[in-house]
C-alpha cells in the first residue's frame, strides 16, 4: 500500500507563508495523481490543488485558492508540496494529502490514500 505523511502545518499571521510537505512511500510506482484536501470545522473536506506524477504535469486548483497556492512535486513524484502565500483567516482548516493509487498486480484496484492531517491556522 501507499502511505502518506505531511508536515509544515503552524500558525502563521493573516498575509503570511507556508509551505506543506507530503511524502509518499511503498508502492509509489502506483500512485496516478496527488493532492491537497482541507477540512475546515463544521465544512467538509474540499479539494485544494491537485497534480499529476507522470512525465507530464497537470494541476488544478480551487477558485478559493488560485493565484495564491501553488502545487509542485518532485521528479520522482513520491514528495509533493504546497505553497501557501497570502494566506487569510478563512485558509484555516486541516490540510491532508491525497494520492489516487491504482494496483491492479495486487488486486487492490483503485483507491485513495489519506495523510494524518496538519493544521493550518491563519490569525488576523
Amino acid at each position: 500500500q501507499v502511505h502518506l505523511v505531511e508536515s509544515g502545518g503552524g500558525l502563521v499571521q493573516s498575509g503570511g507563508s507556508l509551505r506543506l510537505s507530503c511524502t509518499a512511500s511503498g508502492r509509489t510506482l502506483s500512485i496516478n495523481s496527488m493532492a491537497w484536501y482541507r477540512q475546515a470545522p463544521g465544512k467538509e473536506r474540499e479539494l485544494v490543488a491537485s497534480i499529476s506524477t507522470g512525465g507530464i504535469t497537470f494541476t488544478n486548483y480551487a477558485d478559493s485558492v488560485k493565484g495564491r497556492f501553488t502545487i509542485s512535486r518532485d521528479g520522482a513524484g513520491n514528495t509533493v508540496y504546497l505553497q501557501m502565500n497570502s494566506l487569510k483567516p478563512e485558509d484555516t482548516a486541516v490540510y491532508y494529502c491525497n494520492a489516487d493509487v491504482i494496483e491492479s498486480s495486487t488486486g487492490a484496484g483503485r483507491y485513495s490514500s489519506w495523510g494524518q492531517g496538519t493544521q493550518v491556522t491563519v490569525s488576523s
